[in-house]
């Protein structure tokens, strides 16, 4: 019978992260990535263990609150993604999150299915999860923009804009203890920059006029189109697991 230490081997290397290191275990970065792949399967992170110790007791306001903005998202038209979307991507996940995850926008899958982060992309983002101990019942998924932009284009700065107090709106719902930002836009947007992500991520970053973490890391679509990422994925993981055990930077 496979352990709990076996299938979260089993995860990274279905990242890809066994394979990097095989190919270039010489630089630093690939010696700290091992050393944290090495003590996380050990002992560090257990999917049992790590749902237990971050369970926050219920709270039926939290609930209704994103109940009722969800209805305020399905009937919104205050930009023309709502002339052409089949139908708006809320989010999905707990309103006692404390882990936020925010990405870009619904692509055509999502629109269909009306859930963010599905296809492939969303079975990599349920394998980054894994292996720090969580599942998608345990934390929100989000995006910036609740509507598919045409084609995947990218959002337009008045599209941003008119979601943006939804997006507020779920953070301050939820309180996360700590956000993961899924690429670019979502890092540009939540920390009002225009640095490239190699330097969010070895960033200390907080939320403006907040003391919430947030952690950036690769789009889970830009890891399956450059594997090489999935390293530096691994490390960014390993800091969401740290700041939600020592929420402090």
């Amino acid at each position: 019978m496979m352990t709990m230490a076996d299938r979260q081997r089993q995860i990274l290397a279905d990242m890809g992260i066994d394979v990097w290191l095989l190919r270039d275990n010489t630089g630093a970065a690939g010696a700290s990535v091992s050393a944290e792949v090495s003590k996380s399967a050990a002992s560090g992170i257990s999917t049992t263990a790590t749902a237990k110790e971050l369970e926050r007791p219920a709270d039926s306001d939290a609930v209704t609150a994103l109940t009722l903005l969800q209805n305020e998202v399905k009937n919104c038209r205050l930009c023309d993604l709502s002339k052409s979307r089949t139908q708006t991507v809320f989010g999905t996940g707990t309103a006692q999150a404390e882990l936020l995850l925010i990405g870009e926008a619904p692509g055509a899958e999502e629109d269909r299915q009306g859930k963010p982060f599905v296809g492939k992309a969303g079975k990599l983002l349920d394998a980054m999860l894994f292996a720090i101990g969580f599942d998608r019942s345990q934390v929100f998924i989000c995006n910036v923009l609740k509507c598919r932009p045409p084609n995947n284009r990218d959002p337009k700065p008045e599209e941003v804009e008119a979601c943006a107090p939804f997006l507020t709106a779920q953070i301050d719902t939820v309180k996360p203890k700590v956000i993961l930002a899924l690429g670019r836009f979502a890092a540009h947007r939540l920390l009002k920059t225009e640095a490239p992500v190699y330097k969010m991520r070895e960033a200390r970053n907080v939320l403006p006029g907040t003391d919430i973490p947030v952690v950036v890391t690769y789009h889970p679509a830009s890891l399956l189109r450059n594997p090489e990422q999935k390293a530096q994925a691994w490390q960014d993981l390993c800091r969401v697991h740290q700041l939600l055990e020592s929420p402090l930077i």
